[in-house]
């Protein structure tokens, strides 16, 4: 089987841009790159819906460019329409789509071939609970025939793909997450953020490939301070026991690892 790579980092540092590099969609200014297969199938972040197509005859063309026989090309269609839920879209014009049905159009165009290489910026943006599903069985499908994925996510949902490398992008640089060892520990991380910062933190958090469990509201006002006694030790006894420390293997504080070993917890 081929090799997944997911690609992290936080919004600006360039992952876009190496996903298109990866794919030939962008020319690198240095250097080249070597040993791209000659199937590539890229899906971008926003699928380019402005075009004079329906649903059929766009994935027809893209079928006959791939390469695909007329016959095999309408099997093709088919196959990928019916598997992605696309069937009573058949004959939609491509500007009228959602986002997550265009989305959808643009994964069926990339599957029409099996890839060598399957490249996805962001697959899991703007489907539905249903598609977002398929998204991971898309991806051991082109693994099992031999071919290899790379993509980025910031919804935290490569926590699906527990067998993928994992590159960060910072400051112009690619490094590899090392795999976590057999056996490691993990620890369940609480925080409290002010609720504007909300969007912005879960963003960041799931950039650097820590899986997000939950958010709750603070009403007990742990940011400013109140609550912090007991976590703190402030105000126990001289001479007392300490607090009693969370069991972070109980099971209501228990989730499954993540490349990065980070977790946060509701």
């Amino acid at each position: 089987p081929g090799e997944a790579a997911v690609v992290q980092g936080r919004n600006g540092v360039g992952k876009s841009t190496l996903l298109q590099v990866a794919a030939g969609v962008l020319r690198p200014t240095r250097g080249r790159v070597v040993e791209r297969p000659a199937a590539v199938s890229w899906v971008p972040e926003r699928f380019p819906a402005d075009q004079p197509f329906d649903v059929r005859h766009y994935l027809l063309a893209m079928g006959r460019m791939a390469g695909l026989p007329p016959v095999d090309a309408v099997r093709a269609v088919d196959r990928w329409v019916e598997r992605l839920g696309l069937g009573r879209f058949r004959g939609v014009r491509l500007p009228e789509l959602s986002k997550g049905t265009a989305q959808k159009v643009g994964l069926a165009q990339a599957m029409l071939r099996p890839p060598g290489l399957l490249v996805l910026d962001e697959p899991w943006e703007g489907l539905d609970a249903s598609a977002r599903e398929l998204v991971p069985e898309l991806i051991d499908e082109v693994l099992t025939d031999g071919g290899s994925v790379l993509l980025s996510d910031h919804r935290g949902e490569t926590v699906r793909l527990p067998g993928a490398r994992r590159w960060t992008v910072l400051d112009g640089e690619v490094s590899e997450e090392a795999p976590p060892t057999e056996g490691a520990s993990y620890a369940v991380v609480e925080i409290a953020v002010p609720a504007a910062r909300v969007a912005g933190t879960l963003a960041r958090l799931r950039a650097d490939g820590h899986r997000v469990l939950g958010v709750r509201p603070d009403p007990l006002g742990v940011a400013d301070g109140a609550g912090t006694e007991a976590e703190t030790g402030e105000g126990r006894p001289e001479g007392g026991p300490e607090p009693e420390q969370p069991d972070v293997g109980a099971p209501e504080a228990a989730a499954a690892p993540t490349a990065s070993g980070g977790q946060v917890a509701r």
